[in-house]
C-alpha cells in the first residue's frame, strides 16, 4: 500500500513537472469552458465534448512531436508536409499498388521518419539551422507528395479503415482519439521516467553544457526529429481514416497549429522549459475554441484573427512570466 502511495505521488509530481508554466493556460482553458457554457447552450454536453476530441486527434498526435523539438531548442516547419507526404505514400500502396494495408501503413509512417532523420542529419552533422533545414524538407516532402500521383486525390481505402473514426466503441471513443490519447500517456511517461527524455531539458537549456556533461546531443537531436516526422506521419494515418480519402495538399499550416498549441500550453520557444502535459492544454484550448466558434456562428475567417490574439497573449504572458 505504502509503495502504491509513494508509485502515485510520483505520478502526480511528475504531472505536475512536466505542466510547468501551463498555469495559466489550465485557468484559461477552465473560463474558457464556462464563458461557452453559459454562450450557447449545446457545447457542455458529452456529444460535444467527444466530438472536440474527434477534431483535435491530428492536431493533438502532431503537437506532441512537435513538443519534443520545441524543448530542445529547436523547430520544425516540415510536419505538415510530412504528413501528406505519409498519406500519398499510404494511399498509391494500398490504393494503387494493391499492397495490403497491414504493410501500406508501416511503409508510409517510414517514409514519414526519414523526413527527419535528414531533417536531423542536417541539423547536427551539417550545421544547418533548424528553421533552414526544415523548411527546405517543408518545400520538397510537399513536392514528393504531389509527385506520387501527379498532384491527384486517391481514394478506395478499405471499408474498415474508415470506421476507426467513426465507430464509438463503448459510445465513447473511435479508435483514432484512442490513438491520440496512447500517443499522450507514452509522450508523458517518456519525457518523465526515462533518461531520453530527462535529458530533452538539458539540452533545451544548454547544449553545450549537455554535451560536456556526457550527454550525446546530435544522437538526442536527430532521434527527437525522426520521432516528431514519426508523429506527423500517424496524424496523417488518422487524417486518412478521418476523410476516407488522401490527397497531397493535407497538412497546409498544419505546422503553425502544432507550434501554437505548444506555445499556447507553456512550453518555452527557446527551449528546455514546458512539456507534453501543458502541449495538452494548449490543443484542448485551440479545439475548444475552434468549436465554441462555430458554435457562436463565428467566421472562419474571424477565428483565424481570434486564434491568433490567443497565440499573441500567450508568448506575450510566457515573456512576462519569465521578466518576472
Amino acid at each position: 500500500m505504502l509503495a502504491t502511495a509513494k508509485e502515485n505521488q510520483g505520478i502526480a509530481g511528475g504531472m505536475l513537472w512536466s505542466m510547468r508554466g501551463a498555469t495559466g493556460p489550465l485557468v484559461g482553458l477552465l473560463l474558457l469552458c464556462l464563458f461557452l457554457t453559459f454562450a450557447t447552450d449545446t457545447f457542455f454536453s458529452v456529444r460535444n465534448f467527444l466530438n472536440v476530441l474527434d477534431q483535435i486527434t491530428v492536431l493533438g498526435i502532431m503537437a506532441v512531436g512537435m513538443t519534443l523539438v520545441i524543448l530542445i531548442g529547436g523547430i520544425d516547419l516540415a510536419v505538415g508536409s510530412v504528413m501528406a507526404l505519409a498519406m500519398m505514400v499510404l494511399g498509391y500502396l494500398n490504393v494503387v499498388a494493391g499492397v495490403p494495408m497491414g504493410l501500406a501503413i508501416p511503409l508510409a509512417l517510414l517514409a514519414a521518419s526519414l523526413n527527419g532523420l535528414i531533417a536531423g542529419l542536417l541539423i547536427t552533422h551539417f550545421n544547418v539551422p533548424a528553421f533552414i533545414a526544415t523548411l527546405a524538407m517543408m518545400s520538397i516532402t510537399r513536392g514528393l507528395a504531389n509527385m506520387i500521383t501527379d498532384g491527384q486525390q486517391i481514394i478506395g481505402f478499405p471499408a474498415w479503415f474508415n470506421t476507426m473514426a467513426i465507430v464509438r466503441f463503448g459510445g465513447f471513443l473511435t479508435l483514432t482519439v484512442a490513438v491520440m490519447l496512447a500517443v499522450f500517456v507514452i509522450g508523458l511517461l517518456y519525457q518523465l521516467y526515462r533518461y531520453g527524455g530527462r535529458i530533452l531539458y538539458a539540452i533545451g537549456g544548454n547544449a553545450e553544457v549537455a554535451r560536456l556533461a556526457g550527454i550525446n546531443v546530435k544522437r538526442a537531436t536527430v532521434l527527437v526529429y525522426v520521432v516528431c516526422s514519426f508523429l506527423a506521419g500517424l496524424s496523417g494515418m488518422v487524417l486518412a481514416a478521418r476523410l476516407d480519402s488522401v490527397q497531397p495538399s493535407s497538412g497546409v499550416s498544419y505546422e503553425l497549429d502544432a507550434i501554437a498549441a505548444v506555445v499556447i500550453g507553456g512550453t518555452s520557444l527557446s527551449g528546455g522549459t514546458g512539456g507534453i502535459g501543458g502541449t495538452i492544454i494548449g490543443v484542448l484550448i485551440i479545439g475548444i475554441l475552434r468549436n465554441g466558434l462555430n458554435l457562436l456562428s463565428v467566421s472562419p475567417f474571424m477565428q483565424q484573427v481570434i486564434i491568433g490574439a490567443v497565440i499573441v497573449l500567450a508568448v506575450t504572458a510566457e515573456t512576462y512570466r519569465k521578466r518576472k
